[in-house]
Protein backbone atom coordinates (compact mmCIF):
# COMPACT_ATOMS: atom_id res chain seq x y z
CA UNK A 1 0.00 0.00 0.00
CA UNK A 2 1.27 3.41 -0.61
CA UNK A 3 2.71 4.90 2.55
CA UNK A 4 3.61 8.52 3.37
CA UNK A 5 7.59 8.67 3.65
CA UNK A 6 7.82 10.79 6.61
CA UNK A 7 5.49 7.71 8.73
CA UNK A 8 8.41 4.78 6.72
CA UNK A 9 10.72 7.03 8.61
CA UNK A 10 9.63 7.27 11.90
CA UNK A 11 8.11 3.44 12.07
CA UNK A 12 11.94 2.71 10.42
CA UNK A 13 14.22 4.47 13.10
CA UNK A 14 11.97 2.79 15.32
CA UNK A 15 11.95 -0.33 14.56
CA UNK A 16 15.09 -0.46 14.07
CA UNK A 17 16.29 1.18 17.11
CA UNK A 18 19.83 2.50 14.86
CA UNK A 19 20.52 5.82 13.29
CA UNK A 20 21.54 4.33 9.87
CA UNK A 21 19.59 3.28 7.24
CA UNK A 22 21.33 1.64 4.30
CA UNK A 23 19.79 2.78 0.41
CA UNK A 24 20.77 1.73 -3.06
CA UNK A 25 20.91 4.32 -5.41
CA UNK A 26 21.88 5.61 -9.37
CA UNK A 27 22.64 8.23 -11.49
CA UNK A 28 20.09 10.42 -12.73
CA UNK A 29 21.28 13.74 -12.62
CA UNK A 30 19.35 16.47 -11.09
CA UNK A 31 17.41 13.94 -9.40
CA UNK A 32 20.03 11.52 -8.63
CA UNK A 33 23.82 10.94 -8.62
CA UNK A 34 26.74 10.26 -6.85
CA UNK A 35 28.52 13.32 -7.44
CA UNK A 36 26.01 15.68 -7.37
CA UNK A 37 25.84 18.03 -4.54
CA UNK A 38 23.64 15.98 -1.22
CA UNK A 39 23.51 13.49 -4.11
CA UNK A 40 20.93 14.99 -6.17
CA UNK A 41 17.17 16.25 -5.38
CA UNK A 42 15.70 13.15 -4.56
CA UNK A 43 18.62 12.10 -2.29
CA UNK A 44 18.59 15.10 0.09
CA UNK A 45 14.52 15.11 0.67
CA UNK A 46 15.15 11.47 1.55
CA UNK A 47 18.02 12.12 3.76
CA UNK A 48 16.73 15.43 5.01
CA UNK A 49 13.35 13.28 5.81
CA UNK A 50 15.04 10.70 7.67
CA UNK A 51 17.33 13.44 9.65
CA UNK A 52 13.73 14.66 11.39
CA UNK A 53 14.22 11.52 13.06
CA UNK A 54 17.56 11.34 13.72
CA UNK A 55 18.45 8.73 11.21
CA UNK A 56 21.51 8.81 8.52
CA UNK A 57 21.05 7.66 5.23
CA UNK A 58 23.84 5.84 3.44
CA UNK A 59 23.93 5.68 0.10
CA UNK A 60 25.32 3.22 -2.27
CA UNK A 61 25.56 4.02 -5.85
CA UNK A 62 24.93 0.78 -8.21
CA UNK A 63 23.32 0.19 -11.82
CA UNK A 64 19.93 0.37 -11.32
CA UNK A 65 18.96 -3.19 -11.73
CA UNK A 66 21.51 -4.09 -8.88
CA UNK A 67 19.98 -1.24 -6.76
CA UNK A 68 16.79 -2.62 -7.02
CA UNK A 69 17.47 -6.25 -6.59
CA UNK A 70 19.99 -5.43 -3.70
CA UNK A 71 16.82 -3.90 -1.88
CA UNK A 72 14.38 -6.40 -3.13
CA UNK A 73 16.43 -9.25 -1.60
CA UNK A 74 16.61 -7.09 1.92
CA UNK A 75 20.04 -7.08 1.47
CA UNK A 76 19.64 -3.09 1.70
CA UNK A 77 17.00 -1.30 3.30
CA UNK A 78 15.48 0.10 0.41
CA UNK A 79 16.10 2.22 -2.66
CA UNK A 80 15.55 5.71 -4.34
CA UNK A 81 13.53 6.54 -6.19
CA UNK A 82 11.00 4.46 -8.43
CA UNK A 83 7.76 4.25 -10.24
CA UNK A 84 4.96 3.25 -8.05
CA UNK A 85 3.53 -0.08 -9.61
CA UNK A 86 1.49 -3.27 -8.36
CA UNK A 87 4.41 -5.68 -8.54
CA UNK A 88 6.26 -3.65 -6.90
CA UNK A 89 4.34 -3.15 -4.23
CA UNK A 90 4.30 -6.60 -3.47
CA UNK A 91 7.99 -6.97 -2.36
CA UNK A 92 8.47 -3.12 -0.83
CA UNK A 93 6.99 -0.69 1.19
CA UNK A 94 6.00 2.31 -1.05
CA UNK A 95 6.38 5.87 0.18
CA UNK A 96 4.03 8.58 -1.18
CA UNK A 97 5.53 10.62 -3.63
CA UNK A 98 8.75 12.15 -3.44
CA UNK A 99 9.58 14.42 -6.55
CA UNK A 100 7.25 13.93 -9.19
CA UNK A 101 8.48 13.42 -13.10
CA UNK A 102 7.35 14.45 -16.60
CA UNK A 103 8.32 13.24 -19.94
CA UNK A 104 8.05 16.13 -22.89
CA UNK A 105 8.60 15.32 -26.71
CA UNK A 106 11.69 17.60 -27.14
CA UNK A 107 12.17 18.23 -30.93
CA UNK A 108 13.76 21.56 -33.26
CA UNK A 109 12.25 24.79 -32.86
CA UNK A 110 12.41 24.95 -36.92
CA UNK A 111 10.03 21.79 -37.09
CA UNK A 112 6.18 22.94 -36.79
CA UNK A 113 4.65 19.78 -34.39
CA UNK A 114 2.10 19.36 -32.39
CA UNK A 115 0.25 16.27 -31.01
CA UNK A 116 -2.41 15.66 -28.77
CA UNK A 117 -2.55 11.40 -28.95
CA UNK A 118 0.04 8.97 -29.74
CA UNK A 119 -1.44 8.38 -33.13
CA UNK A 120 -0.04 12.06 -33.84
CA UNK A 121 3.04 10.72 -33.76
CA UNK A 122 3.08 7.75 -36.66
CA UNK A 123 5.93 8.81 -39.54
CA UNK A 124 7.81 10.84 -37.45
CA UNK A 125 11.63 9.53 -36.29
CA UNK A 126 11.46 9.10 -32.66
CA UNK A 127 14.24 8.22 -30.50
CA UNK A 128 14.02 6.97 -27.11
CA UNK A 129 16.36 5.62 -24.10
CA UNK A 130 17.01 2.44 -23.79
CA UNK A 131 15.52 0.60 -20.70
CA UNK A 132 12.86 3.73 -20.22
CA UNK A 133 9.00 3.37 -20.10
CA UNK A 134 7.57 6.22 -21.55
CA UNK A 135 3.89 5.09 -20.59
CA UNK A 136 1.19 2.54 -21.82
CA UNK A 137 0.23 3.90 -25.36
CA UNK A 138 3.89 4.64 -26.34
CA UNK A 139 5.17 1.43 -25.38
CA UNK A 140 2.16 -0.35 -27.50
CA UNK A 141 2.45 1.78 -30.37
CA UNK A 142 6.16 1.44 -30.58
CA UNK A 143 5.78 -2.76 -29.72
CA UNK A 144 3.05 -2.84 -32.57
CA UNK A 145 5.47 -0.80 -35.13
CA UNK A 146 2.61 1.82 -35.07
CA UNK A 147 5.40 4.42 -34.63
CA UNK A 148 9.10 4.85 -35.71
CA UNK A 149 11.47 4.40 -32.74
CA UNK A 150 15.14 4.07 -32.31
CA UNK A 151 16.57 3.18 -29.05
CA UNK A 152 19.43 4.45 -27.93
CA UNK A 153 22.12 4.51 -24.94
CA UNK A 154 21.04 7.63 -22.68
CA UNK A 155 19.25 10.69 -22.75
CA UNK A 156 22.15 13.06 -24.06
CA UNK A 157 22.54 10.56 -27.31
CA UNK A 158 19.48 11.45 -28.07
CA UNK A 159 19.39 15.49 -27.85
CA UNK A 160 22.79 15.19 -29.89
CA UNK A 161 20.95 13.28 -32.37
CA UNK A 162 17.87 16.05 -32.57
CA UNK A 163 20.15 18.42 -32.58
CA UNK A 164 22.31 16.70 -35.74
CA UNK A 165 18.87 16.64 -37.87
CA UNK A 166 18.93 12.43 -37.27
CA UNK A 167 15.80 12.31 -35.45
CA UNK A 168 12.30 14.33 -35.21
CA UNK A 169 11.74 13.99 -31.37
CA UNK A 170 13.18 13.22 -27.99
CA UNK A 171 11.06 12.14 -25.21
CA UNK A 172 12.93 13.00 -21.87
CA UNK A 173 12.08 14.07 -18.30
CA UNK A 174 11.73 18.32 -18.52
CA UNK A 175 14.15 18.55 -15.40
CA UNK A 176 16.73 15.95 -16.98
CA UNK A 177 16.77 17.32 -20.31
CA UNK A 178 17.67 21.15 -19.30
CA UNK A 179 20.21 19.99 -16.98
CA UNK A 180 22.10 17.83 -19.78
CA UNK A 181 21.13 20.89 -21.91
CA UNK A 182 22.58 23.18 -19.70
CA UNK A 183 25.78 21.05 -19.05
CA UNK A 184 26.72 19.22 -21.91
CA UNK A 185 25.72 21.74 -24.49
CA UNK A 186 26.45 25.00 -25.47
CA UNK A 187 23.72 28.24 -26.17
CA UNK A 188 24.11 28.18 -29.42
CA UNK A 189 22.94 24.76 -29.40
CA UNK A 190 20.02 24.92 -26.88
CA UNK A 191 18.69 27.79 -28.70
CA UNK A 192 17.84 25.24 -31.52
CA UNK A 193 15.34 23.13 -29.30
CA UNK A 194 12.27 23.39 -27.89
CA UNK A 195 9.40 20.66 -25.99
CA UNK A 196 5.96 20.61 -26.77
CA UNK A 197 3.84 21.76 -23.63
CA UNK A 198 1.48 18.54 -23.61
CA UNK A 199 3.62 15.78 -21.50
CA UNK A 200 4.10 12.00 -22.45
CA UNK A 201 3.72 10.59 -18.98
CA UNK A 202 3.76 12.73 -15.72
CA UNK A 203 4.33 10.22 -12.74
CA UNK A 204 5.59 10.37 -9.19
CA UNK A 205 8.71 8.79 -7.86
CA UNK A 206 9.03 7.13 -4.21
CA UNK A 207 11.18 5.57 -1.55
CA UNK A 208 11.03 1.63 -1.68
CA UNK A 209 11.36 0.14 1.72
CA UNK A 210 11.85 -4.03 1.43
CA UNK A 211 9.31 -6.16 2.72
CA UNK A 212 12.55 -8.97 3.49
CA UNK A 213 14.08 -6.08 6.47
CA UNK A 214 12.38 -6.34 9.42
CA UNK A 215 11.25 -3.40 10.86
CA UNK A 216 10.42 -2.02 7.44
CA UNK A 217 6.86 -2.79 8.11
CA UNK A 218 4.15 -0.02 8.58
CA UNK A 219 0.88 0.78 9.29
CA UNK A 220 -1.60 2.82 6.55
CA UNK A 221 -2.69 6.22 9.43
CA UNK A 222 -0.57 8.75 8.16
CA UNK A 223 0.30 11.06 11.11
CA UNK A 224 1.67 14.37 9.56
CA UNK A 225 -0.56 16.66 7.37
CA UNK A 226 0.61 16.05 3.65
CA UNK A 227 0.66 20.16 3.05
CA UNK A 228 3.93 19.91 5.59
CA UNK A 229 6.00 17.34 3.24
CA UNK A 230 4.83 19.64 0.44
CA UNK A 231 6.67 22.12 1.93
CA UNK A 232 9.32 20.55 2.89
CA UNK A 233 9.73 19.14 -1.08
CA UNK A 234 10.06 22.94 -2.05
CA UNK A 235 12.40 23.93 0.18
CA UNK A 236 14.95 21.33 -0.99
CA UNK A 237 14.61 21.63 -4.52
CA UNK A 238 15.53 25.46 -4.25
CA UNK A 239 18.59 24.68 -1.60
CA UNK A 240 19.45 21.62 -3.47
CA UNK A 241 22.61 23.48 -5.38
CA UNK A 242 23.69 25.16 -1.92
Amino acid sequence: MRLTLLLLIVILGSAHAADTVRLTNGEWPPYLGEDLPHHGVASRIVAEAFALQNVEVQWEFHPWARSLKMAEQGTRDGSAVWLYNHEREQRFHISDPVVESGYYLFHRKNRHFDWSSVEDLRGLRIAATRGYDYGEAFQQAEAAGEIDVVRLTGDEQGLRQLLAGRIDLFPVDKVVGFDLLYQQFSAAERRLLSFHPVPLRSDSLHLLLSREVPGNSASTRAWRDCATAARFRSTCWKSSSR
